[in-house]
């Protein structure tokens, strides 16, 4: 096997020598070539499959040496994959940020390395942008913007966004789309397609196919900003009743497939604590309001924005009302949950809250798990099945219960491979966005507060309720629903006013005069 793969590494160094000698001497960008993309991806995929089959050969499986070896086998094979995602650039970078997003999914070593993609994706040069522009819009940037900042304010795998001030003074974010990228995507596709079966047929345990089916049905919505667009002010309308959730507006004159202007918006990152502290702003509130954002978007609508890693959602205070606002940005990947799968995972969250295990397990099989119901549980809270069993509202997560899944994680891995195959496909991105805003509330400190617990249960109980309401045939069994939906809310508020008296400052204040006293 070894010596396998030792020709087939071969041979695609050589290929990619070759083909590097060949365009040099035409002098033409050899990253633009589907030749030489393919073969610097089948010679990294070589590499890091022989370091896997050899370091690991001779070490009995379990030890101490084992598990050293296997870390250090695994931080290598992220940079080499890192590497490899900032030289072919595009979707490269976009699905090596998706699996830098999976905490708790893959090991620690390959999350971490691959998290910096969010800051180190390629820029267009000037006269790129300029060009898109012009085949676009059909006029010069001169005719359209007063001013055009060359410095972008940020660069994403797809597009970066530049700050420009129209004609009638509004300052506008105008994102534009690298132009190699819609052309280099699908046969970027087939490359991973292709190199993740080879690599599947090496270690039949690693059976990650569903990351090439998620990138096929998602790129061509990312790649179109029309989509975005429409996305952004469907989500508006859709959580106009949110007073600190602000969507920035879109000049549809000026937007097209490859081009999003926008209303400008200003703010610190949703995990800059120092931001928030300089400004004045409350770290709870804004984590309290996320939850309830997204709450709304999964449980109540089924229209979730899936990308919340940091870029994508500011906080801003306004000096003049001094409201708190969350911006949330880059609208292109929303998945839409079926209504029946929307209401078994309020179901299920219901269940995982109050520690119903009878219905964990009930709603994670109707969900896909089967058998996996146990790690889909993990998985999904992100906890330790001690605290399922509990019922994660009731058990505070620890430091040590943070370190115990990290650590047990990696053993996992062909079972993970194998539970993500299995559940449908709307679960992978929730999947995604459940540990984006886990890792938001991490370096916010308010990881499992009550109110998030709350929140959840809200929107859970008005989606049930809402779906027997479509169901009932009699007015009177329509009152009863919504009355038990209206004692159920009820209960929350009083268990949140409750939890709210034990933790104010006043009550403490006077619980310790009276112990004084007495």
């Amino acid at each position: 096997m070894a010596g396998r793969l030792l020709k087939v590494s071969t041979v695609a160094t050589a290929v990619f020598a070759s083909s590097g000698f060949y365009l040099h001497n035409r002098q033409l960008d050899i990253n633009d070539l589907s030749v030489i993309r393919f073969g610097r991806a089948a010679a990294t995929t070589a590499v890091i499959s022989y370091d896997y089959l050899t370091a690991l050969k001779n070490m009995e499986y379990g030890t101490e040496e084992y598990m050293a070896t296997k870390s250090k086998v695994h931080r290598r094979s992220a940079e080499r994959l890192r590497d490899l995602c900032c030289a072919n650039r595009g979707t490269f970078i976009k699905v090596g940020q998706h699996l830098g997003a999976l905490d708790y999914l893959l090991p620690e070593e390959y999350t971490s390395t691959l998290k910096v993609l969010h800051s180190r994706a390629p820029q267009s040069s000037m006269e790129e942008i300029q060009q898109v522009i012009r085949e676009d819009l059909g006029k010069e940037l001169s005719e359209l913007f007063v001013s055009f900042e060359e410095k972008p304010q940020g660069a994403a795998s797809l597009a970066q966004v530049h700050k420009a001030v129209l004609r009638d003074g509004r300052t506008v974010a105008v994102k534009v789309q690298h132009p190699k990228v819609e052309r280099q995507s699908s046969k970027d596709i087939v490359v991973m397609e292709v190199l993740l079966k080879a690599v599947h047929w090496l270690f039949p345990d690693f059976a990650f196919m569903w990351l090439v089916e998620e990138a096929k049905k998602n790129m061509p919505l990312e790649l179109d900003f029309l989509n975005e667009g429409r996305n952004a002010e469907k989500v508006a309308n859709m959580l106009a009743h949110f007073p600190f959730l602000r969507i920035p507006m879109i000049h549809w004159d000026l937007s097209t497939k490859r081009i999003l202007t926008m209303e400008f918006a200003e703010g610190g990152q949703v995990n800059d604590r120092d931001y928030m502290k300089k400004h004045g702003i409350n770290v709870n509130e804004i984590s309290e309001n996320l939850g309830k954002m997204y709450s709304e978007m999964i449980f109540v609508h089924g229209f979730v924005h899936c990308d919340p890693h940091p870029g994508n959602v500011l906080v801003h205070k306004c000096p003049q009302s001094k409201k708190t606002e969350i911006i949330l940005l880059d609208h292109g990947l929303y998945q839409v949950l079926q209504p029946d799968f929307r209401l078994d995972y309020c179901r299920l969250w219901q269940a995982l809250i109050r520690g119903d295990m009878p219905g964990v397990e009930r709603y994670s099989r109707r969900l896909g798990a089967g058998d996996l119901y146990p790690l889909f549980a993990c998985v999904l809270t992100a906890r330790s099945w001690n605290a399922v069993n509990a019922g994660i509202s009731s058990v505070p997560v620890t430091h040590s219960e943070d370190v115990e899944i990290r650590t047990n994680a990696p053993l996992y891995l062909p079972q993970i491979s194998d539970l993500l195959n299995r559940v449908p496909r709307q679960m992978l991105l929730l999947l995604k966005t459940n540990d984006l805003l886990r890792g938001i509330e991490t370096t916010l400190e308010t990881r499992a507060a009550s109110s998030s617990f709350i929140n959840m249960s809200r929107c859970c109980i008005r989606a049930v309720a809402r779906h027997k309401r479509s169901k009932a045939k009699s007015r009177r069994r329509h009152l009863q629903i919504t009355l038990a939906e209206s004692i159920s809310l009820w209960k929350l508020s009083v268990y949140e006013l409750l939890l709210w008296l034990k933790g104010s400052v006043m009550v403490n204040w006077l619980t310790a005069l009276l112990a004084f006293l007495h």
